[in-house]
């Protein structure tokens, strides 16, 4: 997929319900993660499960352009052979993430605390996305900014110190990002690094980099977590299998909720807590949705969801559980919609940062298919309309893989479908969003 890639537009209808066994594709926050702990491992790592969307494809890339040898060795089956902490090699040309969001800002922690010269550039919706929060901490520990989009966005070039300064940082918001790209940076530094976020945010980089044998201590304070990583150790390769992803999941598992005589089980879902905000959300709002075969698979607990249609509430969801759930947002509206009652989300600030304004977004999709809805300073209000949504569009995707998949969702069970004006973006988190939800007897057209 280019950056120039013509529009694909997509449409969705209803039809008879949904029925049968899917697993979704591996993890893409542990996908990106796994490709650069072995970057910086010794030895080598093999991963399974590893999602193959564009946007970690971009990381593999990057990695390769390191120093790193990453092959693919069949479907999901991917190895790394690492460099190790301090030997990245100087890359020959622009680290390219297309719409990689967290690829991008986590290599700029792993090459920033290196003596190299690296420049970051994305596609379109890439360079409207602000890079200073990330860029202000590694100032602090010593790598320059040579060039800059304004407003700190990319196209960027990076050079990094001789030697990484440790630093105690506490993030400016709740984001796993900030928080990783500081904690890599840091273990090139020949101190301790600590972050201290004041809301616990996912926690992917703290299990793997122990898992690969870091030190590294969790500390709670209050309704937040300090993490000290101490510098410089020498990371084991260690094989990875990276569980089903609940922000892919919640696509399939929403459809299954909505439309009519549904029944769904999804296989392998990961359960850690810091990823479960949309189910908790959904139980809340009267889903049946059954776990069981609660397991464990490489550091992360996975359990398998039985879906059944039926009747959901409006509910309020509290601020603090939108580091838990930043990327279901504008599914969980979706199944507002259908929802009776008011669902009111509140404190979506981490949304406008996204792949797109997130927030106006879903608010435009909203308004495009007849949902009532409104916009209170950070919070979204959907009025649920008991499963009679309109449909219609064609809501504008605004190059976000996530609002294109939640809208055909919706047309899964509206009236009259729903038109989304390009899908091209899927590609980046979930290649086999349409098979896989025809699997189950969705209807699309594209």
């Amino acid at each position: 997929m280019s950056h120039s890639s013509p529009p694909a537009p997509m449409s969705s209808s209803p039809g008879g319900p949904l029925r049968g066994r899917v697993r979704v594709p591996g993890d893409k926050s542990i996908s990106h993660r796994a490709l650069i702990v072995g970057c910086l491992s010794i030895g080598e790592t093999r991963v399974e499960n590893l999602l193959e969307g564009e946007d970690v494809l971009r990381t593999a890339d990057a990695v390769r352009a390191l120093g790193g040898k990453v092959v693919r060795e069949g479907e999901g089956s991917w190895r790394v052979v690492g460099v190790g902490i301090g030997g990245l090699g100087q890359p020959e040309g622009v680290l390219d993430f297309g719409n990689a969001g967290t690829g991008s800002r986590l290599m700029m922690g792993v090459a920033g605390s290196h003596p190299i010269t690296a420049t970051f550039d994305g596609d379109a919706s890439l360079r409207k996305r602000p890079m200073r929060r990330i860029l202000d901490p590694l100032m602090r520990m010593g790598t320059v900014v040579l060039d800059e989009a304004p407003g700190g966005r990319v196209p960027l070039t990076l050079q990094g110190p001789r030697e990484t300064i440790p630093i105690a940082y506490e993030t400016p918001a709740p984001s796993a990002q900030i928080k990783s790209a500081v904690l890599l940076a840091g273990l090139n530094s020949p101190g301790v690094t600590s972050v201290f976020e004041r809301e616990a945010t996912r926690d992917h980089t703290e299990r793997m980099l122990a898992h690969a044998g870091a030190q590294i201590r969790v500390e709670i304070e209050g309704a937040g977590r300090r993490i000290s990583l101490q510098g410089q150790p020498e990371l084991r390769a260690r094989d990875i299998v990276v569980p089903a992803d609940p922000s892919s999941a919640a696509f399939p598992l929403v459809a299954a909720l909505i439309v009519p005589g549904s029944r769904v089980t999804i296989e392998g879902m990961m359960m850690n807590p810091l990823r479960t905000g949309l189910l908790t959300t959904l139980l809340e709002m009267g889903a049946q949705i059954e776990l069981r075969n609660r397991r464990d698979l490489g550091g992360e607990e996975v359990a398998d969801l039985d879906i059944v249609a039926g009747p959901l509430e409006g509910v309020e969801v509290p601020p603090e559980r939108a580091p838990a759930m930043i990327d279901e947002y504008p599914v969980l509206a979706v199944a507002a919609a259908f929802a009776r009652g008011e669902t009111r989300m509140r404190g979506l600030s981490e949304l406008r940062v996204k792949e797109s304004d997130r927030l106006a977004a879903v608010a435009a999709g909203l308004a495009a298919t007849g949902v009532p809805h409104r916009v209170e300073g950070d919070d979204l209000i959907v009025e649920g309309l008991v499963g009679k949504v309109p449909g219609g569009g064609p809501v504008a995707a605004e190059m976000d893989h996530r609002i294109a998949m939640a809208f055909l969702v919706m047309g899964l069970a509206a009236r009259d479908g729903v038109r989304v004006d390009d899908g091209t973006m899927i590609a980046t988190s979930f290649p086999d969003f349409l098979p896989l939800l025809r699997s189950l007897g969705g209807s699309f057209e594209a």
